[in-house]
């Protein structure tokens, strides 16, 4: 039980930081979306741990608000792609996680976000092999409490937020994210990363906007992951 508190309590403690305010900030703007939509508070807390990606939630809140206008088969399959991206992020953790024996790294897999995935890549490498899988449940079960009490809270005072305010919660989270990945521009696979996705930023505008955020997203990160191959052959 101590060997296992040990790995828990830092990773629990770090998702009470900066990392669980942007989630909670973001998390509250889901909450008045899901309140504004007409739904149910369960609904709001369904989808949240349910789900646990905020744009495949925005996806079905969406379609849920439209009376499932086009189907419910295609919200799911809306949600599954925009939700698609923890595919690599898995592939990505997993090395970092693996311990020698797969069955270990279950409890680490509904937790698999981009909060915790980008918290784990940063601090996990400077962890003892041993106690990373718990550091990572202790981060992801932290956060995924925080999301779905910020949600609730979120649907109850949705009326007191306005629209505006709302949009701009929702951006907490990315924002965050991105802070991260500045403070890491001095490593060149995250100055890749950043520098990719700027240049192809400019898709966003010039596709339709159905495409143009998975087509930018795609470029930019193989051209990253490229440049990458390159780099290590060198």
């Amino acid at each position: 039980m101590l060997a296992v508190s040990s790995a828990l309590l830092p990773g629990l403690r770090e998702a009470l930081g900066a990392a669980g305010v942007a989630m909670a900030a973001t998390f509250l703007a889901f909450g008045a979306a899901v309140q504004e939509a007409g739904l149910s508070p369960g609904w709001a807390l369904l989808a949240c741990w349910g789900i646990y990606g905020m744009p495949g939630q925005l996806v079905l809140v969406q379609a849920a608000a439209t009376g499932w206008s086009g189907g419910l088969g295609a919200a799911v399959m809306g949600a599954v792609a925009v939700n698609a991206r923890f595919l690599p992020m898995a592939v990505s953790l997993a090395p970092v996680l693996a311990t020698g024996q797969r069955r270990r790294l279950l409890p680490a897999v509904p937790f698999i976000a981009i909060t915790p995935w980008a918290a784990a890549m940063r601090s996990l490498p400077a962890i003892e092999r041993s106690l990373r899988i718990g550091w990572f449940v202790g981060f992801g079960l932290t956060s995924w409490l925080v999301a779905g009490s910020a949600a609730l809270s979120g649907f109850y005072i949705g009326g007191a937020l306005g629209p505006e305010a709302r949009a701009a919660l929702l951006f907490v989270n990315p924002l965050y994210y991105a802070l991260l990945l500045t403070a890491d521009l001095d490593k060149p696979a995250p100055r890749r990363a950043v520098l990719c996705g700027a240049a192809a930023a400019g898709l966003a505008v010039l596709l339709p906007a159905a495409m143009a955020l998975l087509a930018a997203g795609l470029l930019g990160g193989s051209a990253a992951f490229l440049l990458g191959r390159r780099r290590a052959a060198r």
